[in-house]
């Protein structure tokens, strides 16, 4: 099995591309060792040592370490649990942990909410994920939409200016109602 690996806009993260699936669908987001509880592939990352946040995609995962600690340091111990894992032939995520979508809404912006949301999938979606993370829907309130951000999208120097620049402009040149983009935490 050979992974391959790739920087992303955050210093923090790697993605790493084990060459075949992670997860069916969705995406599963463990920002702590505590939330990774549920996925026998992250816990085996977080045993590495250093790592602060594991973000699982459909081909991809992606590894957060600790400021302290060195790529160089962590890099060959997580190659070795993701090559554990694929040949343990666990899933990635037991039970129904990998969800990954957007939030829930109801009430009268049902239609710009719908908009906005496809705007994420159709435009944002898939070219975050090419850095190794996820920006989803989490609410819409008096022109305001609120993302909550996973994976390297979490905490990268360069978010803020995706998240304004990006994601804010292309959503209110497509639907005049959004004045403004914030990030949430999960």
């Amino acid at each position: 099995m050979f992974i391959q690996t790739e920087s992303t806009p955050n210093p923090a993260t790697l993605k790493f591309l084990p060459g075949q699936t992670v997860l069916e669908i969705g995406t599963a987001d463990f920002p702590t060792a505590e939330a990774g509880a549920a996925s026998p592939l992250a816990r085996r990352i977080f045993a590495a040592g250093g790592v602060t946040g594991v973000f699982l995609g459909h081909d991809f995962i992606t590894v957060t370490k600790a400021d302290e600690i060195d790529w160089q340091h962590i890099k060959p111990a997580i190659l070795g649990a993701i090559m554990e894992h694929f040949q343990s032939g666990a899933a990635a995520v037991e039970g129904e942990g990998a969800a990954g979508g957007h939030a829930a809404h109801s009430g009268e912006d049902g239609d710009i909410v719908r908009q906005i949301k496809e705007l994420l999938d159709t435009r944002v979606r898939p070219a975050v994920a090419q850095d190794g993370g996820d920006i989803t829907f989490h609410g819409f309130d008096r022109g305001v939409v609120y993302l909550h951000m996973q994976g390297a999208c979490a905490g990268c120097p360069s978010s803020t200016l995706t998240l304004k620049m990006g994601i804010e402009n292309l959503l209110r040149h497509y639907i005049p109602e959004v004045t403004e983009v914030r990030p949430v935490a999960a």
